[in-house]
C-alpha cells in the first residue's frame, strides 16, 4: 500500500471578483484557478509551469491559505487547511512556508537579518531566550551559504542572491514539511539562479523537504523537480514524471513549451508548434478545451467538449481527448 501524499488538491477553484462603477457592483469574475486538482508525494517536488498569467502564483498561494479559494480542498500532512480555525491555522503554518519571488519586497527593510529570519521563532515559541534565538539564526543562515557577520545587516545591503537566501533561512526555521517556491529564481541572474537551485536540492535532501515549484523555466524545473504540472488559462492540461513529460508530452500545449525550450546543441533542435494568437482573458475564457482558440490540431467539438484526462501508467499522465 502507497504512502498517502502529503499534499492534496481537489478541484481548487479561486475566482476573483470584477467590480465597476460607485457602488463596486460584481460585473464578472476572472477564473485564475478554475479547477485544479494534483497530489504530491512527501520528500517530492512538484514542478508548475505555464505561461504568466496562467493562474501558478494564484494556486501557490491558495494552497497555504495566503489567497482564500472559492472552492475546493487542500489537505497538508492530512490537515484541511480550510477547514481550520484561526488558532489550528497558526499552528498549522510551521508545517508550510513560502518563498517569494521577488526576495527584497518580501524582507521588512526596518528589521535586521537577524530579526527577519528569528521572528517565526519567537512568535511561535520554538526559542526562549534572545541567545536560542541567536544561536538557531546563525545555524540557519549559515546552512544557507550565509555567515555570522551578516546577522546585523538589513535587507538593502544584500545582492538579489543573498536575499533569496535569507528569504530561504525565514521559510525553514519552522522545520516546516511543505514550501512553496513561487518563482524563487526568476529575479536572479543566471549563475546565482544555479546557487540558488543547488541550495534547495541540497535542503530539500538534508531536511527531506516537499517542494511545489513553480517557474516559467523548464530547464530548471526539470533539474529540480520529480514531476512536472503544465497549467493553462486556470487549468492542469498535463502531468507526469519530468522525464516522461519530455520525452513524450501529449498535450499540444506542454509540446509548445517543450519546443520553445532554447538549446545551444544543433543536433537538439525540436521543431517548433507555434501558437496562435494570445492566451485568453481568464475573465471570458474559451468553452469547452480552454487551449482550442491557439491550438494547431483544434476539431469542432474542442469548442464544446472539455479535454477528458486519461491516467497512464506508470505516473499519472493526461491528454486532450482529441489526442487519445
Amino acid at each position: 500500500m502507497s504512502e498517502q501524499p502529503l499534499v492534496m488538491v481537489r478541484d481548487l477553484v479561486k475566482h476573483f471578483p470584477i467590480q465597476k462603477g460607485l457602488v463596486r457592483k460584481v460585473v464578472g469574475y476572472v477564473r485564475a484557478v478554475d479547477g485544479v486538482s494534483f497530489t504530491i508525494q512527501r520528500g517530492k517536488v512538484l514542478g508548475l509551469v505555464g505561461e504568466s498569467g496562467c493562474g501558478k502564483t494564484t494556486v501557490g498561494r491558495s494552497l497555504l491559505r495566503l489567497t482564500p479559494a472559492t472552492s475546493g480542498s487542500v489537505e497538508i500532512a492530512g490537515r484541511n487547511v480550510y477547514g481550520m480555525k484561526k488558532r489550528d491555522l497558526r499552528e498549522a503554518r510551521r508545517n508550510m512556508q513560502i518563498v517569494f519571488q521577488d526576495p527584497y519586497s518580501s524582507l521588512n527593510p526596518r528589521l535586521t537579518v537577524g530579526e527577519i529570519v528569528g521572528e517565526a521563532l519567537m512568535t511561535h515559541g520554538m526559542v526562549k531566550t534572545q541567545a536560542q534565538m541567536s544561536e538557531r539564526v546563525l545555524e540557519l543562515l549559515e546552512r544557507c551559504g550565509l555567515s555570522d557577520y551578516h546577522i546585523a545587516r538589513y535587507p538593502h545591503e544584500f545582492s538579489g542572491g543573498q536575499r533569496q537566501r535569507i528569504c530561504i533561512a525565514r521559510a525553514l526555521a519552522l522545520n516546516p514539511k511543505f514550501v512553496v517556491c513561487d518563482e524563487a529564481v526568476s529575479a536572479l541572474d543566471v549563475s546565482i539562479q544555479a546557487q540558488i537551485i543547488n541550495l534547495l536540492k541540497d535542503l530539500q535532501a538534508q531536511m527531506d523537504l516537499t517542494y511545489l515549484f513553480i517557474s516559467h523555466d523548464l530547464s530548471v524545473v526539470r533539474y529540480l523537480s520529480d514531476d512536472i504540472a503544465v497549467m493553462y488559462l486556470g487549468k492542469i492540461v498535463e502531468i507526469a514524471p519530468k522525464e516522461k513529460l519530455f520525452s513524450d508530452a501529449r498535450h499540444p500545449y506542454s509540446k509548445a513549451l517543450l519546443a520553445a525550450v532554447l538549446t545551444m546543441d544543433p543536433e537538439d533542435r525540436k521543431e517548433r508548434a507555434p501558437l496562435a494568437d494570445d492566451m485568453p482573458s481568464a475573465a471570458n475564457p474559451p468553452s469547452g478545451c480552454r487551449f482550442h482558440t491557439r491550438c494547431l490540431f483544434a476539431a469542432e467539438e474542442c469548442s464544446v467538449k472539455e479535454p477528458e484526462l486519461r491516467e497512464a501508467a506508470p505516473g499519472h499522465c493526461v491528454a486532450c481527448h482529441m489526442q487519445s
